[in-house]
């Protein structure tokens, strides 16, 4: 399989795990040292552990609930053999408190090869303000 279809199917699969809520699959895509920068939250998640702590503050505290995403526009930049940026964009079908509501966003998302398999090792998430 060539670098490109590697780094599609890598996305894919965390755009999937996301959008059924499957929580461990879904981090599991993201490296422990993973970065995240999301526009709804103040400060940049310096690991994957402490977005693991937002997502679970996010369930308990407002009844977080991923019920599907879809991602179009798809495009993979790899730089060398070892890294790789996708962009996207992405609708996601999220509940907050009883209220389901799609989320039209633009992501980027960093993926790092680690031989076997690519690993996502940032993730910056902006509104779509486009659609």
């Amino acid at each position: 399989m060539n670098s490109n279809q590697a780094v599609l199917d890598a996305a894919a699969k965390i755009v999937e795990d996301f959008g059924s809520h499957r929580t461990a699959q879904y981090f599991a895509g993201f490296s422990s040292d993973a970065t995240f920068i999301f526009y709804t939250h103040t400060d940049r998640l310096n690991s994957r552990a402490e977005y693991e702590v937002l997502w679970e503050k996010w369930e308990t505290e407002d009844g977080f609930k991923v019920h599907a995403c879809r991602s179009s526009k798809q495009k993979v930049q790899l730089i060398g053999l070892d890294a790789a940026v996708f962009t996207h964009l992405v609708s996601s079908d999220i509940e907050f408190g009883g209220e389901v509501a799609t989320v039209e966003e633009r992501e980027t998302i960093v993926f790092a090869n680690l031989g076997d398999h690519w690993v996502a090792v940032h993730e910056h998430l902006s509104p779509n303000t486009t659609s």
